[in-house]
């Protein structure tokens, strides 16, 4: 079964329901996600895109991040 993400779904809900998804943002350049409370905070708001476009990193490069871990990325 392949696992997914919604790419319009909050940081909060996707890591909450896939803890791997953490460690793929952080090895993209996302580190805060990491810290403590910033999941319960901006995470609860906060989209892959709308974090993609706060640190000019490529949409692309994420999709082929999730995608080369065996994800389906929807968009």
């Amino acid at each position: 079964m392949t696992k997914q993400v919604h790419f319009q779904s909050s940081l909060f809900d996707l890591c909450t329901a896939d803890p791997e998804i953490i460690d793929i943002m952080v090895g993209l350049g996302f580190a805060q996600i990491a810290k403590p409370g910033m999941l319960q905070t901006a995470g609860r708001f906060m989209t892959i895109p709308k974090g993609a476009a706060m640190r000019k990193i490529p949409l692309t490069d994420i999709i082929a991040a999730f995608e080369s871990k065996g994800y389906e990325v929807i968009v």
